[in-house]
Parts: C-alpha cells; structure tokens; sequence
C-alpha cells in the first residue's frame, strides 16, 4: 500500500505535465519513445539475463509491451483529443477491467472486488462528470484502450510475479520489462512518428526526462510491487486514487477550474471503498491472489532488496 499511494503522488502530475507541455506540441510517438527508452536506462544495468528463462523473460516483455508500450500510445493520443480533466475522468473505468481480467485469468467471479471497484468508480464520477467535448466518443475509446492496457498489465504481473525466482531481487529482472514496451515504441514512432515535431524548448527535455526517469522508471517498479502486496480490490481502487490527485495538481499549480465540493464528496467515496476492502479482506484470511508477499517468496524477496 506505501508503494502504490508514493507513486500516486509521483504520478499526480504527469497528467498536468503532458498536458500543458507536450500535448499538441511535441509528436506523441515520439514522446513514449523517449519515456520508455529513458526508463529502460535506469533498470538495464541491473539486469542479470541468465537469472530467469526465457519463457519469464518474453513474460515480462509481454507485459511491458501492453501496460506501457501499447497504453502510452493510446494515452498520449488521448490528450490530442481531450483535455485533461476529461483524461482524468475516463480512467474511472480502469478498476473495473482489474476486477474482471483478474477474475477471468482466475476463472472465478468475486462480487466483494466487483462491488469495490464500481464504488471506486461512482466516487471519481463524482469528482468528475462534466461536459464534454465533440471528440468525446473517440477520445472515450482511446482512453479505454488504454485503461485496459494497463490494467491487464498490472494483473499480469501480479500472476508472473509468483513464478519469478525468489532468491533475485526484482530490480534486476525489470530491464525485461522495458525491453518489451520498447519492442513497441521504436517501430511505432518509426512508421507513424512526425520527425519534424521534436522537442524545441529546454522545459519540454526537462519534462520528457522527469517522466522517463522518475515516472515512468521508479513509477512502475513501484507501482508493480505494490501491486503484488495488495489484493485485487485494493489495487482496483488505487487506479481511481490518481484522479482526485491528479485534480488537485491541476488545480493547485495551473489554476484549472475544479469543484471543490464535488472533490471532496468523491475523495469520501473513494476512502470508503477502501475501507470496506480492507474490513472485508481481514474476514477472508486466505483468497485467491492474495497479497503475494504473504505467499510467495519472489515478492518477499523484493521486499527485503529494494
């Protein structure tokens, strides 16, 4: 849970950041190129390739290819279509996708995750129902495109993560992960990239480098590990914990309009969606895809190395 609230703090202003400073201004493809490429460099060097098999190996560049390769490539179109309070209020569904992709991968229904993540999800409408724009639909499908992306990502690490050898520190197995994701990116900026609309000023760099290193290289570590620490209607409900942050950023630093009232009311529901997992979860002492590192030396070890 420290994990996943720190990166929720780290991610709150990416939203605003690429937004304000690159949306329609640098060339997306481009972006998420650099973003993944940065954030590869931090993890490559502390690869080791002989620890896992191959078949971990292609695990992990699967699930880096589609939660970051082929999510950022729908979200970074988004903010051509939206804006970002409407970025911020498409990704209320990302909860609901964890349930059921969780519980298909499972082969199970569990209406005490289903119940959560809806709660999640009535709480950020709350926070963020307002009009829209004509693009709507479009922007609304992209969005989902990239929701699911990510959603199926962070499950699909959580289910890898209980394969992975238990005597090697995660850190050193998470090159892999950018590896795959840039298996995406290169050829996605090679066939459809725009050359001309590179980064012109030093606070677009800056930017870029903030998200590659920092967001997108600590950020999803962190956000994967924590993912393995909490059970599925925990980390439903984080997903959703983005959007009031990511307002409040909006808000506080670039003076975008928001309803205080509003915020409050939905930071309310989302607090008692997480209450009520937690309460549940303390009278399940044992289900399914519990937090791994109650179970399963790989994340115990990462526990103890990170």
């Amino acid at each position: 849970m420290v994990y996943l609230t720190g990166v929720t703090l780290l991610w709150a202003f990416s939203y605003s950041l690429i937004g304000v400073y690159l949306s329609g201004q640098v060339d997306s493809y481009f972006a998420v190129l650099m973003r993944i490429a940065l954030a590869g460099l931090v993890f490559l060097p502390l690869l080791r390739p002989r620890s896992i098999s191959w078949r971990a190996r292609l695990g992990l560049m699967g699930i880096g290819a589609i939660q970051l390769g082929i999510m950022y490539l729908f979200f970074y179109q988004s903010f051509l279509l939206l804006s970002v309070p409407e970025v911020l209020l498409f990704t209320i569904f990302t909860p609901v996708y964890i349930t059921l992709i969780d519980d298909s991968i499972a082969r199970r229904f569990s209406p005490r995750y289903l119940g959560v993540a809806v709660l999640a999800v009535t709480g950020a409408a709350v926070i963020r129902y307002d009009g829209i724009t004509a693009d709507f639909w479009l922007g609304f499908l992209v969005v989902q495109g990239a929701n699911i992306a990510f959603a199926f990502g962070q499950v699909g690490y959580r289910h890898l993560s209980t394969r992975l050898p238990g005597d090697i520190a995660h850190r050193h197995l998470f090159g892999w992960f950018y590896l795959g994701a840039l298996c995406v990116a290169l050829p996605a900026f090679w066939l459809l990239g725009d050359a001309t609309q590179l980064p012109t000023q030093a606070i677009q760099w800056v930017v870029l480098a903030w998200l590659g290193i920092v967001a997108s290289g600590l950020g999803y570590f962190l956000w994967n590990t924590g993912a393995c620490r909490v059970d599925a209607g925990t980390l439903a409900v984080m997903n959703n914990v983005l959007i009031p942050a990511g307002l409040l950023v909006n808000l506080v630093i670039w003076n975008r309009d928001a309803d205080l009232v509003r915020l409050a009311l939905g930071a309310m529901i989302l607090g008692a969606s997480l209450w009520l997992n937690a309460r549940w979860a303390r009278r399940r002492k044992t289900t399914h895809l519990e937090p791994i590192d109650a179970g399963a030396s790989a994340a115990s070890s990462t526990a103890t190395r990170s």
